[in-house]
């Protein structure tokens, strides 16, 4: 009896751990296979877009996954995202790396604050980070005086695109290089064990000694850094700084971590995933423009990827399918006895 729940468990895992990059795989072999359903063809010059759509958003997309992780929810990453940008933008004219000291410097006091709040007071993240988002966004609106900011440094946004290796520029090396180092973090030292650990079971993970306020606290700082870097960088690349750039990058940063397997629940979940999810959302906007493809289309393939993964993510779906099954056949038991 009990080796069939765990049977089932193991199976979970491992398709768990297979569908992100076999969404990945499926999406890049969509775009190869392109001349053969289309007139139109993947090109080196495509690829390197969809790199560039993971440095615009990829940042974004692994803040908002470490909170998930931890079982948390940061909803300011936009706000910060937003505010980055217009810092970067305000003190980085002539020099770049003083914008975004002042970026990162900005995440920093709204991370920890957010973090130590949500440490010491027990408060879900939730109506907090929302505060937190609104509050931001206002106060873009007030450092913009509700306009676009123009970037005139001209000679950084140029270089940051520039291409490297065909299809790679500076700015995507830079995202994908802070991939690997967080990925490293959570995969080989006990830092990311315990912020699984802290998703999973935070009672069970403070009574084994991990400290859980001060990862809830680091990891809601690291959040935001990482939204106001990706912000700066975006603005740089495209010498301007919006205000307010609506909810389509939050929408892309959630689908793109749910795709790389991180467990909305908590304690599951890593860089590597991210990153994977970004990649196939990427390529698949990719492949989208290549066929024009109508909103609605993307909409619903968007969501029917939302829905397989949360099909698959649902721990006890086998269990209840098999006893609704059960039900109705033995409803037609009763409704058609056997003859005799």
């Amino acid at each position: 009896m009990s080796a069939g729940p765990r049977t089932a468990s193991h199976r979970q895992r491992i398709l768990r751990a297979v569908l992100p990059p076999a969404i990945l795989a499926a999406v890049v072999i969509g775009m190869l296979a392109l001349p053969l359903y289309s007139d139109a063809s993947m090109t080196v010059f495509g690829v390197y877009n969809s790199f560039q759509n993971l440095s615009t958003l990829g940042l974004l997309a692994l803040a908002v996954g470490l909170t998930i992780i931890i079982g948390e929810f940061d909803l300011s990453t936009l706000g910060m995202y937003a505010l980055g940008g217009i810092l970067a933008v305000k003190f980085g004219e002539s020099e770049p790396l003083l914008g975004i000291a002042a970026a990162v410097l900005s995440g920093v006091l709204v991370g920890f604050l957010q973090g130590f709040i949500i440490a010491k007071s027990g408060i879900s993240s939730v109506p907090l980070t929302l505060g937190g988002y609104i509050s931001l966004l206002g106060l873009c609106h007030i450092a913009t005086d509700e306009k676009t900011l123009a970037y005139g440094n001209y000679d950084i946004g140029l270089w940051l695109d520039s291409g490297v290796a065909v299809i790679f520029s500076p700015r995507s090396l830079i995202v994908i290089a802070i991939f690997a180092i967080v990925g490293a973090l959570m995969q080989w030292t006990r830092l990311g064990r315990d912020i699984r650990a802290l998703g999973g079971d935070r009672r069970a993970s403070r009574a084994a000694g991990v400290p859980t306020e001060r990862i809830l606290i680091g990891i809601f700082t690291c959040s935001s850094v990482f939204s106001a870097l990706g912000g700066a960088l975006f603005a740089y690349s495209t010498t301007a700084a919006k205000p307010d750039l609506g909810s389509a990058p939050f929408i892309f940063a959630v689908t793109a971590v749910l795709l790389g397997g991180t467990s909305l629940s908590g304690g599951r979940g890593g860089a590597g995933g991210i990153l994977i999810g970004v990649l196939a959302l990427s390529f698949l906007e990719t492949l989208f423009a290549i066929l024009a493809t109508p909103a609605y289309v993307i909409n619903l393939v968007r969501g029917g990827l939302l829905l397989l993964v949360v099909i698959v993510e649902a721990p006890d779906l086998r269990r209840r399918l098999t006893v609704i099954r059960a039900r109705w056949a033995d409803k037609r038991a009763v409704a058609d006895p056997p003859p005799g």
